[in-house]
């Protein structure tokens, strides 16, 4: 890496003393949290490090996520499990169909979490996925349980439960302070999706 007009910049990489897989929960009412756990799986990409994201909630609608990590030459694996968000936004799918596609994105979770391919695994929304129901305590404790000493979890969505943030290494809580869809702005791609 150079700047303009000087000589090459020396980039130093730290490595830390002891390697431990984090978990780390992301949640809160305002905007930013799978767009901070895709900035997480960009910053793994440039370390070489494999990542899985399992989406609970996301796949009736397209979400540019999804091209982009194309972009990142096959270390980012992105799996759209769900049905859109249950019982909001029109969306017509039946309780139980949602909560059998969440049923489906915990096995698949657990798949790769045991797979030993992946140094990150990412569960976008599942916070959500256990505030409806669609998937159970016992089953987001359990994953927890499993984790690889190595493998950072990351797990996303509003209403993180108090078990969950119990035991996760970092939580991050987005506060909405302003959003455009109050203005009754429409969702913009690139920003919102």
């Amino acid at each position: 890496m150079t700047t303009k007009g000087s000589a090459p910049l020396v980039i130093n990489r730290l490595q830390p003393k002891i390697r431990k897989g984090l978990t780390v929960v992301i949640t809160g009412n305002g905007k930013g949290k799978t767009t901070s756990a895709l900035g997480m799986a960009l910053r793994a990409s440039g370390h070489g490090m494999r990542v899985c994201i399992i989406q609970f909630m996301k796949g009736d609608l397209y979400a540019g996520e999804w091209d982009g990590i194309k972009q990142l030459g096959g270390t980012v694996e992105l799996h759209a499990t769900g049905k859109g968000f249950c019982g909001i936004l029109g969306n017509p799918y039946p309780w139980a169909e949602h909560r059998a596609n969440a049923q489906d994105a915990i096995d698949l979770a657990l798949a790769k979490m045991g797979s030993g391919v992946f140094d990150m695994l990412i569960l976008d929304e599942i916070n959500n996925a256990l505030k409806l129901k669609l998937v159970d305590l016992e089953q987001v404790l359990g994953i927890l349980a499993q984790k690889p000493a190595l493998m950072h979890l990351v797990l996303t969505g509003r209403d993180a439960h108090p078990e969950v943030i119990e035991i996760a290494d970092t939580v991050s809580e987005i506060v909405e302070v302003k959003h455009a869809y109050r203005k009754e702005i429409e969702p913009q791609p690139g920003i919102d999706y």
